[in-house]
């Protein structure tokens, strides 16, 4: 009798959030998943021995798992949620108000009745005008207890004694329930890899993996070939690293290879991302088989393909490689990502596999077996489940084991069970769209990808650095060459935190030059993102001649300035430092007359900051940049014209000689720290003095 086999392929996967440099985790989500998402949805399969499934696990997030396992992580999160209440800081405090609310308020806050008052609460003091007196220290630790323990595993929460009880205490949580807290989720993370391990010594699933820190492949292999799925987009300059593609491919199978003992024989190229020499390239390297969508198949064929032709695996041969390859069916792997957790779970189960049952009818009534590819996100849907899906798979699981014509079955299995069918060619694109438009072609896209083909060029070109550096900095490239910062830029996505990618990719191309000994390039102090910005600016009302000393010498001296000042400058990003308060700036007698006010709280590493300034006088080539270095309190120009003066007490000044041509000034200033951008002003664009006879005050 013909039969059904359901070919499950979870892909785990988050960015590599931390900085190489620094040691430092700029976002907590692989922690959040890993306390939930990563074990609880391998772990539940130990009730049902008979269903087979593969697991797609991304190398880059096994290395941060590994890391939080062995207790060696360093994540502010984390240490914002287990420093006591009493000791918070404001800006603290509104960073526990930002981001620990950050989950489905519905299935995760409200669970948890007295996370739900908070919750309202919060919403009450973010709109009120002081905010004072709706959160306590009582208010912020409790808060801080259960933003973590809503995160934590359904199995871990009902057969873990002491967090069941912690769940079931509510409130009024103490110092050392934060430290139980801690020490559960060490415990807990540092099951997941294990089990993983368990299950696969079992044969009961199958670890297949993704390009090590998740690159669009075809991308990497010549940037130009996403005109090919939507000709005349618009392109940035060729990246063209193919070398890359294979290194990236070669460390993920080394690496899963060290970690599980089997080298994986599966692909999940990131985001479902294929051409043919990808294909080439991974069946190089020793992939067996890869997945991506049906889209690309009813690309590939030149007509829709139908459940006919999604339901059976392909071998896709050139030359003499080969690839074993099979088509997700995105409806259906839609509708568990983002529709069945609207259902109350019986219903949901009971639907899908009804669903599946009509979609084969055909294919069995002709005497085939069917192979349907089920292949979505194993993370992020789960938090818009009840009880994090679990009583939906349950559900799901028991009646596939209950239908003798269904199994459940690893991919590896499929071209075991089925024939597969000839392709001569792959045509190129994701699973979203069968294109590559999310990841190039709008400006961000393309900004980013300019400066990620800068820095590789520098890499390439700076060969005097030391196999350290230059292992360092090939480091960050890769890290740099992940799919998930221009996933963020561009229309097509939002999150919360786009500001810290934004940031996070910047510091990583950044880290490439500062790996070499090189100054990076003062674009990358600037955000890629299109922010809006809330700014005040003035122009100036008459000539400024200032005592450059770095104090302010009179009431007068900077009265008829013109004032930059911004607000909220991008948000209150967790760990983020704006330096510059406010920028007065103004001229005469041809000298231009820059001060910087610094916010309070600074001094403490404008000993390691250096600024630059770059101002450009209109009507000429005069295009000239300023080095100033602040150490122990002193500020020097360190290059720049002849003339210049600088002094830094309590605030900055500048004093630039202009040409007696001059008829405009704009200038620029970033800010580094330690070889890293950290603030700029203006956030865009330029701040404009007019100069000479272009001059008209306002009195």
């Amino acid at each position: 009798m013909p039969r059904i086999y359901l070919c499950f392929l979870w892909h785990m996967h988050q960015p590599f959030y931390k900085d190489l440099i620094s040691g430092e985790y700029k976002l907590p989500w692989t922690r959040m998943h890993a306390l939930k998402d990563y074990y609880g949805m391998v772990r539940i399969l130990e009730e049902f021995p008979g269903i087979r499934q593969t697991f797609n696990l991304v190398p880059s997030m096994m290395v941060q798992i590994e890391e939080y396992a062995s207790g060696q992580a360093r994540d502010p999160f984390l240490d914002l949620a287990l420093k006591p209440a009493e000791s918070l800081t404001p800006e603290e405090q509104t960073s526990v108000l930002r981001h620990f609310f950050h989950a489905n308020p519905a299935r995760m806050i409200f669970r948890y009745p007295r996370y739900k008052e908070l919750y309202d609460a919060s919403r009450v003091q973010q709109g009120s005008a002081t905010g004072i007196g709706l959160f306590g220290p009582q208010e912020y630790r409790d808060l801080q207890v259960l933003s973590q323990l809503a995160w934590f595993d359904e199995y871990y929460q009902e057969n873990d004694k002491i967090t069941a009880a912690l769940i079931a205490k509510g409130r009024h949580y103490t110092l050392d329930d934060q430290a139980v807290v801690g020490g559960k989720e060490q415990e807990l993370v540092s099951l997941v890899i294990p089990e993983y391990k368990k299950l696969a010594a079992t044969g009961q699933v199958e670890i297949s993996t993704t390009p090590f820190y998740h690159p669009i492949l075809p991308l990497l292999c010549d940037s130009s070939i996403a005109r090919v799925s939507h000709p005349g987009v618009n392109l940035p300059g060729e990246f063209r690293y193919p070398e890359d593609a294979r290194v990236q491919l070669t460390m993920a199978r080394e690496y899963t290879e060290r970690v599980f003992s089997v080298a994986p024989v599966g692909l999940w190229p990131s985001e479902g991302s294929v051409s043919d020499e990808v294909f080439a390239l991974a069946a190089d390297v020793g992939f067996k088989w890869a997945a991506t969508d049906n889209g690309i198949l009813d690309r590939t064929l030149g007509y829709g393909a139908g459940v006919d032709n999604t339901y059976r695996p392909w071998t896709w041969r050139q030359g003499s490689r080969e690839m074993g390859v099979v088509f997700r069916d995105h409806l259906m792997s839609d509708l568990i990502g983002f529709v069945y957790s609207a259902m109350p779970a019986r219903d949901a189960a009971q639907n899908f596999l009804f669903r599946i049952r009509e979609n084969c009818r055909g294919i069995l009534s002709s005497g085939r077996d069917a192979l349907v590819p089920i292949i979505l996100d194993g993370e992020n849907a789960w938090e818009y489940y009840d009880r994090s899906g679990r009583p939906f798979f349950r559900e799901l699981y028991s009646g596939i084991l209950a239908d003798s014509q269904m199994e459940a079955i690893k991919v590896c299995e499929a071209f075991e069970k089925i024939k597969p069918t000839t392709l001569d060619h792959i045509f190129p694109g994701s699973w979203i769209n069968s294109n590559f438009d999310v990841w190039i072609g709008d400006d961000e896209d393309n900004r980013a990808w300019n400066f990620l083909l800068a820095a590789r060029q520098t890499y390439d070109r700076h060969t005097g650095a030391t196999e350290a550096q230059r292992k360092l900095a090939f480091e960050e490239l890769l890290i740099a060459e992940g799919s998930d910062w221009c996933w963020w830029y561009g229309p097509e996505h939002e999150t919360a935190n786009r500001e810290e990618f934004d940031a996070l990719f910047r510091a990583h191309i950044a880290n490439v030059y500062r790996a070499l000994g090189l100054q990076a390039p003062e674009d990358l102090s600037r955000p890629i993102l299109r922010v809006d910005v809330a700014e005040t600016q003035t122009s100036p009302t008459g000539p400024v001649n200032a005592a450059v000393d770095g104090i302010v010498s009179s009431y007068f001296e900077w009265l008829a300035a013109g004032l930059y000042q911004v607000s909220a400058r991008g948000g209150a990003m967790h760990g983020k430092r704006f330096l510059v308060k406010d920028v007065r700036y103004g001229s005469s007698e041809g000298r231009l007359f820059l001060r910087f006010d610094f916010a309070k709280g600074s001094e403490d590493i404008l000993d390691e900051l250096e600024i630059r300034i770059v101002i450009r006088t209109q009507g000429t080539k005069d295009d000239q940049t300023l080095y100033i270095a602040i150490a122990g309190g002193v500020a020097t120009l360190m290059s720049g014209p002849r003339g210049v003066l600088c002094a830094y007490q309590n605030i900055l000044e500048v004093g630039v000689p202009l040409p007696a041509t001059a008829k405009e000034v704009k200038f620029q200033a970033s800010f580094w720290n330690d070889g890293l951008p950290v603030d700029a002003v203006p956030v865009q664009d330029w701040l404009t003095v007019a100069t000479g006879d272009q001059v008209d005050w306002v009195v």
